[in-house]
């Protein structure tokens, strides 16, 4: 099992604690000093007030704030959770990624999804009705972008006539695509055409806010990344689908202080039906509080879990 854990960029009232070099320096450098193998931000360009007002959240642009943790960093991986794919063109988004990975030493994780608020892409001029088709669509033309070579395309979203974007990636042939989302389009365009699956716990009323399937038990991930297999088996995919979760009742929300043995648990149970990577978020109230509880990871879930 491997962790993403969250930098909490969306504390945009809190500018001295969080978001400032010396602030993303001190929480990434600890986050690799506790072994802990990437950090992973959010997309979140112009949110609705009425999604904030819900309980949403503000987000730094991913790529802007994963160049800085990059540059206090040497190894820990730089996790983009998620990028929403049709809020830009991908020949702009190809570029974001490609610069980075080569600026960071071939470091980033891209977790894509095609988002759900249709109040943002209102705001942004983006397309909502068949953005899965733009999804697709984009992540064919990305992949030709990071090849370097000289790009002609004909897509219902996208044209090129012969277009040239350098450098590519660091990473070949790519930086590992996560695709997020719980329904079956999301498992779907996992295993055709990317590196890897990141679905996240919702239940309720609350799956249908955000436009994706319930997932609300380890029983249903169990079904889910077993669909997956199947799909992978029926076209013949041989790489292995990493697999981005986080822990059932841990969400970026979560206001209650945790507690080691149930973390514990719930990774073995993960990790017993195919979950490869967990995202962590803990709460916290200043930097400082951030940083202790880093420590308490080390000591109390990392150690448990993956000891030397």
């Amino acid at each position: 099992m491997k962790f993403s854990y969250h930098l909490p960029l969306e504390r945009v009232h809190s500018p001295t604690e969080f978001l400032t070099y010396p602030a993303i320096a001190e929480m990434t450098q600890a986050l690799e000093q506790a072994g802990i193998d990437a950090c992973y931000v959010t997309d979140h360009p112009a949110p609705s007030d009425r999604w904030l007002q819900s309980g949403g959240h503000h987000a730094l642009d991913p790529f802007v704030a994963l160049s800085f943790a990059a540059a206090a960093t040497t190894r820990l991986k730089l996790h983009a959770n998620i990028i929403v794919i049709p809020y830009r063109n991908p020949f702009m988004t190809a570029k974001s990624v490609a610069s980075l990975d080569v600026l960071s030493g071939g470091r980033v994780i891209m977790g894509i999804g095609s988002g759900y608020l249709e109040g943002e892409f209102k705001a942004l001029g983006a397309q909502f009705a068949g953005r899965g088709v733009l999804m697709d669509e984009a992540i064919e033309l990305m992949k030709l972008v990071w090849t370097g070579q000289s790009v002609a395309f004909s897509g219902q979203y996208f044209q090129a006539d012969g277009n040239t974007a350098l450098p590519v990636p660091l990473q070949h042939p790519h930086p590992p695509i996560w695709v997020g989302g719980n329904g079956d389009r999301a498992i779907r365009r996992a295993v055709e055409t990317c590196d890897g699956w990141s679905p996240f716990p919702v239940k309720g009323k609350f799956s249908a806010r955000v436009r994706t399937d319930e997932i609300a038990s380890v029983e249903d991930l169990k079904r889910k990344i077993e669909q997956a297999k199947e799909m992978g088996d029926k076209i013949g995919r041989i790489k292995p689908l990493d697999v981005c979760m986080t822990p059932f009742a841990m969400t970026m929300q979560t206001t209650d202080a945790p507690e080691a043995a149930p973390i514990v648990d719930g990774l073995a149970a993960l990790a017993e039906v195919g979950v490869t990577w967990t995202s962590i978020a803990l709460p916290c109230r200043d930097r400082r509080h951030y940083l202790d509880n880093i420590d308490w990871f080390a000591r109390e879930v990392i150690a448990v879990v993956r000891p030397a």
